[in-house]
Parts: C-alpha cells; structure tokens; sequence
C-alpha cells in the first residue's frame, strides 16, 4: 500500500483552513416554519438525494496509465413517502445510491467495482423561538455492498443520525455519525477506514455559479486511515435552471470504494455533475 505524499497532505491541509475561513461571514436568511411546511408541500415526492455525476481522471500518488486512470459515476435518487403525517412533524422517504468505478481505459472497459446504498430514513425540521429554520435532521436505516460474494464480497449496515445546519452566511455543515453492525464478515477492520461519522462543509462562492465542498471521514485508530474528498463546482452556462455543473474531484485516504477499502488512493477527476439541492431552505433566499 503506497503512502499518501506529504505535500498532497500539506496541500489539503491549505484547502481546510481556506474552508474554515470562508466560513466565518455571518448567517444567512432563514425560512419560517410556515415557508417550510408550503416548500415541503410544494416539492415533488421524487428527487435527486446526491450528486448525479459522472467524472474520469487519474491518480497523483502512482504512475499514471490506463490501469490506474478510470471513471466514476453516481446515480442517486430520494422518495418522499409522506410529508410531515407522522408523529411530531416528521417525514418519511426512501433513497437510492449507486456508485461505480468504471476503467474505461482498459480493454472491454470492465467496471472494478459496483457500491449499491438503499436508505429508508425519518427527517425532521427543527426552528428556533423566533420560528426560523435552524437544521434538519435525519435518522436513517442505510445498507451498503458491492453485490459481490465469496472472498469479494463487502457490505456493511449502519443506523445513522445525520444533522445539516448553516453554519455561517452561505456555509452549510452536514454532521452525521453512524452505528455500524453487520460488517463483521468480509470487512471486520471495515471502521479503521471509515470510522465513526463524517463532517461536510459547502460553500457558495457565487450562486448558481460557484461551490467549493469538502468531506472528512476519520478512521478508528490514532494513524491517518480516513479520507478527505473535496470539490469544486463551477456552472459555464448562461441559464442553470437544471441545476447543471462541470465538477473537479480530488479523493484521498482509504475506502473510495468497498472492494479495495484499505487501499491508499489520491484521485483527481473532472466530469459533468447534476448537484443535489436536497437542503436548499438553509443555503438563504
């Protein structure tokens, strides 16, 4: 397992502190508790969960050739199963993720991995005294795996709470922490790579034109087993009323993928994206 090099480490270190710093610029407008209720009503049961994409690249921390360049795509969608008909205000839906590594580069261009995550999740909004839209909460049931069996095989289940606030004006912090069971065969070392939870901050640095995001899971152990993943989005087009960007992606740490979950990775990928706007009541009006 190749070691990560230390001016990419040191290179990401730059990219959190410039995240912390755009951080700190005062909130943004809120939704009333009333505006709320009228957009959830309003939104369609059925809609994009996270990012629809597909980008290709190459590595930064091994040679670079048709072996180790490839592709990634992601389908993900959400269901809305009622709105705001249970108990204490909340909502019920489903989602769907799938994310393949596809080595187009290779001949008969092979897919080396396949990830497959179905969710069925509680969500709930929260408000402050003044009735203004503070975060939201989800609690969900989430299944991953790769579909694979015998020594190939990967999956893991985890009930997860995950929280999404402003965290400062056109800041959003999406904090989610996970129990994991079920993971014990064929990835009982599974948290050293993951970990625990995972913190994602999303920047707007122009509106509809212009998003730095940055992820950062934590293994287990006191070691560097983890990952950060950042992204920029950028929209070149005059009208974006679909929501359309080109995305630059740079992965590193462990567990991209299920298959190869201990392998060391530094991707950098650029590609075409449909960005999610699941949590557009926190971004301002």
């Amino acid at each position: 397992m190749k070691k990560l090099r230390l001016s990419q480490l040191q290179l990401l270190l730059w990219c959190i502190i410039a995240t912390i710093v755009l951080s700190f610029k005062g909130h943004s407008q809120s939704y009333t508790k009333e505006e709320f209720k009228d957009s959830i009503a309003n939104q369609p049961y059925f809609s994009i969960h996270k990012d629809n994409y597909f980008i290709t690249g190459v590595p930064t921390n091994k040679t670079i050739d048709r072996t180790t360049a490839n592709a990634k795509y992601q389908i993900s969608f959400k269901q809305i199963l009622t709105r705001s008909r249970l108990p204490w205000d909340t909502y019920l839906f489903m989602t769907y993720t799938q994310k393949s590594f596809w080595n187009i580069y290779k001949e008969s261009f092979p897919f080396s991995d396949i990830n497959f995550n179905p969710s069925i999740a509680v969500g709930k909004a929260f408000f402050d005294k003044k009735g203004k839209l503070k975060g939201i909460a989800n609690l969900s049931f989430e299944h991953e795996s790769n579909g694979r069996d015998s020594i190939f095989s990967r999956s893991w289940n985890r009930l997860s709470l995950e929280y999404t606030t402003s965290i400062a004006k056109n800041t959003i912090g999406r904090f989610k922490v996970w129990v994991p069971f079920g993971y014990e065969e064929g990835n009982p070392d599974l948290l050293e790579y993951v970990g625990l939870g995972q913190i994602n901050l999303s920047h707007i640095i122009k509106p509809d034109k212009f998003f730095f995001d940055i992820r950062f899971r934590k293994g287990l152990n006191l070691d560097l087993k983890g990952s950060v993943r950042t992204r920029v989005y950028f929209n070149p087009f005059d009208n974006n009323i679909s929501n359309q960007y080109l995305m630059l992606e740079w992965f590193v740490g462990q567990a991209e993928g299920m298959l190869n979950y201990q392998q060391s990775q530094s991707m950098i990928r650029l590609g075409y994206v449909i960005r999610t706007n699941e949590f557009k009541w926190l971004s301002g009006k």
